[in-house]
């Protein structure tokens, strides 16, 4: 169960919200599964990360254009995760408000730690305080690439 109260942004026709309940899950998993970070993501892995997750859905009107997700213990750390605009959506400031929303969100002020991974939106990151690691070397992963193309996940 969450602690956190459904919140909702407008600008214009595009709204932000993180009311669960309004969320285009088909939308999600079709861009997801098909994205290079999460290739393959079978639908009940995507349903129960968003069930434990901040989840942050962008809409023009009712439509699911965007999505993005935090993993955080609401104290000290979060993990910012699948994020996403759609390409008829994007170049319009949209994926920069979505990550306006995030990092302002109230709840989440005073973390210690803040992380993700990207391949190819360091700029965007950047412009809200994201950097390469600093001491790379005390952070560790186990990464396991293909996960979703096996059997039982």
């Amino acid at each position: 169960m969450s602690i956190f109260m459904i919140r909702e942004w407008l600008q214009g026709e595009y709204s932000i919200t993180t009311d669960v309940n309004q969320l285009d899950v088909n939308v999600i998993h079709q861009f997801l599964a098909s994205s290079y970070w999460a290739k393959g993501l079978p639908l009940e892995v995507l349903q129960r990360s968003i069930q434990n997750s901040l989840i942050f859905g962008l809409y023009k009107g009712k439509q699911q254009i965007g999505f993005a997700r935090l993993i955080t213990d609401h104290a000290t750390f979060a993990y910012v995760a699948d994020v996403f605009v759609l390409e008829p959506f994007r170049e319009q400031g949209l994926g920069k408000w979505l990550m306006e929303t995030i990092i302002s969100y109230p709840e989440l002020q005073g973390l210690r730690r803040w992380l993700l991974a990207t391949k190819d939106a360091h700029e965007l990151y950047r412009r809200f305080g994201f950097t390469e690691l600093n001491n790379s070397d005390s952070f560790m992963e186990k990464w396991s690439p293909d996960v979703y193309q096996q059997t039982g996940n």
